[in-house]
């Protein structure tokens, strides 16, 4: 049943903070690796099992969230993931070996899965359907912005005070959503209470997309198949997702409702959550540390050039509900939201190691209103014909696949870059010879000013070298980002003739029966 007046507005304001939490933790954490690696002793590659082990819980429970909200009732089970999200919390900032914190992550993992998907369920049950798209794109803030504010935050907290404070500000803010979701929000029915509970579908879809998710974590730092358990991995993931699909089709009771795939618009959907993903989490993991590697920015730097497109996305938000309220059809907003991604993607693909802040901020504004754009249309089209429950269980599916978008996104693109590094060194090497006038030129320079700051000649010829490396190098790297920027936009651009496949309807109304 929707809500009206002050009411609604709480629950609105709750469910956008408690999902916003749980967006903002699958990044904050990255900046603050560094010092907590120092702080607990632990190498490069174990460290890394505390975004992993994040990553991986918040996946599993994704799809199940549907399934688990029918069965404890969606306020129980909302009210329950907040509090043990908070607690998470408290626990990792209390963790003193890299075991506990990473157990801790996973708890906070498994409990913010639920958070995502049933935020958005109640979001759409609050408010009425024919303002479907306003719900949406007020749930897009969270979805949108959380990844890009993330680092921002966490390189502030990391700097001004220490990394265990990333996690405690979510105690204050988690014991306020929960206070407010146990006051305001309305009980639904228990609708799997003493239905049978499918294990054998529960443990599939953990082993299945647990799998691939550690793969697609890990893979590149593994070198892929080069490692025996990256392999087994794979084939678990392959096998675990046939078995898990074929056991949910043919049982009364699935963890996973896949008979809402018979809906045209939910199945595409699908596919376009995933290239949004792609594009959302890539760009943002390849911006990232291309300024902060290459032009030598400091996290709080690289976190203020990203904030003007994150506050025009949040501008843009309500405007995208109302224009689909009023009727604009919610592909061409897509399709155009797409199209200014590639217009981004194609911006930075013409950096240089001379840009500096200011040139980045257009190409952000730019992502900033295509994100806004594709969000809110895309989720509209996914979920425009799901009904009652299917709501929950589709936003589930929808969540995950924009998940698995953005890790697939970042596992591509970190291969990319290791693989054109080879090429492009090659290919800068080649003009590096006694041959090349602009070569010798550029040596011969350098080690006339080593030997005018007082080097001997054999000190400033391989200083002169070691110059000419680290220039090697650096283009080496910027050939690569830019690679990476090319092929985000391209992905992107691919996509637009899925979304002009979907169902064409002036308003997507959704019942407010949200069960």
């Amino acid at each position: 049943m929707a809500e009206t007046g002050a009411r609604k507005w709480i629950i609105t304001i709750t469910v956008i903070v408690a999902a916003l939490l749980e967006l903002i933790d699958t990044t904050i954490v990255n900046v603050s690796i560094p010092q907590i690696q120092g702080n607990l002793g632990a190498t490069l590659e174990d460290i890394a099992w505390i975004t992993t082990g994040y990553a991986v819980a918040n996946v599993i429970i994704l799809p199940m969230s549907g399934w688990l909200g029918s069965m404890f009732g969606r306020k129980n089970y909302y009210l329950a993931s907040i509090i043990v999200f908070t607690i998470a919390s408290f626990l990792c900032g209390n963790a003193t070996t890299l075991e506990e914190l990473v157990a801790f992550r996973i708890l906070q993992g498994l409990a913010g899965g639920g958070l995502i998907s049933t935020s958005q369920a109640i979001l759409l049950e609050t408010w009425p359907p024919a303002e479907v798209g306003i719900a949406t794109a007020l749930f897009g803030l969270g979805a949108v912005v959380g990844p890009t504010v993330g680092p921002t935050i966490g390189g502030y907290i990391t700097d001004h005070y220490s990394w265990p404070w990333i996690f405690y500000v979510n105690i204050p803010v988690g014991a306020l959503a929960a206070f407010a979701t146990y006051t305001f929000i309305r009980k639904t029915p228990r609708e799997q209470q003493g239905k049978p509970i499918d294990w054998w579908g529960i443990a599939l879809l953990a082993l299945a997309v647990g799998s691939l998710q550690v793969v697609l974590e890990k893979g590149e730092s593994e070198d892929w198949f080069e490692a025996t358990y990256i392999t087994v991995l794979v084939i678990v993931a392959v096998l675990g997702t046939i078995l898990f699909i074929w056991r949910e089709m043919t049982i009364d009771y699935p963890v996973v409702n896949f008979k809402i795939m018979r809906h045209r618009s939910f199945s595409i959907g699908m596919f376009t959550s995933f290239v949004l993903g792609f594009g959302l989490y890539g760009s943002m993991f390849v911006f990232p540390v291309f300024c902060q590697n290459l032009l030598g920015f400091s996290a709080q730097q690289t976190g203020e050039i990203l904030l003007p497109g994150g506050l025009v996305t949040i501008a843009m938000m309500p405007f995208v509900g109302t224009m689909l309220k009023k009727g604009v059809p919610a592909q061409f907003m897509a399709a155009t939201g797409m199209l200014l991604f590639f217009v981004f993607s194609q911006m930075l693909s013409n950096s240089s190691l001379a840009s500096g802040t200011g040139e980045f901020f257009w190409p952000l504004v730019v992502r900033g209103i295509g994100m806004a754009l594709l969000f809110v249309p895309l989720t509209t089209l996914a979920i425009q014909d799901l009904r009652g429950k299917e709501i929950g269980q589709g936003t589930g599916l929808n969540n995950m696949m924009r998940q698995l978008g953005g890790s697939f996104g970042i596992a591509a693109l970190t291969t990319l870059i290791h693989i054109r590094q080879g090429i492009h060194r090659n290919n800068l090497l080649v003009n590096i010879n006694e041959y090349n006038p602009a070569f010798v030129q550029r040596f011969q320079g350098l080690i006339h000013t080593f030997v005018a700051k007082g080097y001997s000649a054999l000190e400033a010829q391989k200083a002169a070298y070691r110059a000419i490396e680290g220039m090697v190098l650096k283009q080496t790297y910027l050939l690569t980002y830019l690679d990476a920027y090319w092929i985000s936009g391209i992905v992107m651009l691919c996509a637009i003739p899925l979304v002009f496949t979907q169902k064409f309807k002036r308003n997507a109304n959704i019942p407010t029966d949200v069960h």
